[in-house]
């Protein structure tokens, strides 16, 4: 079953940016940053659940963002592809069922709460889809987006498409197409806040 989760305005430049998550960074990261999440299934994957770990060892560029979008505009999800294939990572992330692999851009956002983290990057593809070349090898990205609340990491919260692939509808507009239904991500602990907490 698939799931379409929506992005974007009409515009494709613009969709882009909202839909990737290329926004510029606030504030750079002074270190290493780590996230811990639950992820709940939904829908058909309901009672599934995994953990999640995303390693921030810096934060994407604008010229990093300028490189996606237009890389998007050329070729579409494979264009995104290639060229996310070609940025050195600036973490790594961790889903259920695989052992991690490198996350290319990640980017933040300040809010009024605390700060909204999104990423994307290339999802590892297991040996037997290679092999067996099946459809599941089209959605060859994973993407995130996580909402920290300072305020009360109770109401932090997150989403994650583990296989997904960025595409335009009929209607014009971009979104986000994932292989089964998007993930849920709960019990968010940001280590780097708590260490921030303890130093002062």
């Amino acid at each position: 079953m698939r799931k379409l989760s929506r992005f974007g305005t009409t515009s494709i430049t613009s969709a882009a940016i909202l839909a990737l998550g290329l926004i510029l960074p606030v504030f750079a990261a002074a270190q290493t940053e780590t996230i811990d999440a639950t992820a709940r299934g939904t829908s058909t994957q309901m009672g599934a659940i995994g953990n999640v770990k995303l390693v921030i060892n810096d934060f994407s560029t604008p010229e990093d963002k300028q490189t996606l979008v237009d890389a998007f505009k050329k070729g579409q999800s494979q264009g995104l592809y290639d060229a996310l294939s070609k940025m050195k990572p600036v973490g790594q992330i961790q889903t259920p069922g695989t052992v991690g692999y490198g996350v290319a851009y990640v980017s933040q956002e300040k809010t009024a709460t605390g700060r909204i983290i999104r990423f994307v990057t290339n999802r590892k593809i297991a040996f037997g889809e290679a092999y067996a070349n099946t459809q599941s090898r089209a959605y060859d990205l994973t993407a995130g987006k996580i909402e920290i609340n300072d305020t009360d990491a109770k109401k932090s919260s997150g989403t994650l498409l583990p296989a997904t692939q960025l595409i335009i509808n009929k209607e014009g507009q971009l979104q986000w197409e994932a292989r089964k239904n998007p993930w849920q991500l709960t019990n968010i602990i940001d280590w780097n806040k708590g260490k921030e907490k303890s130093e002062k």
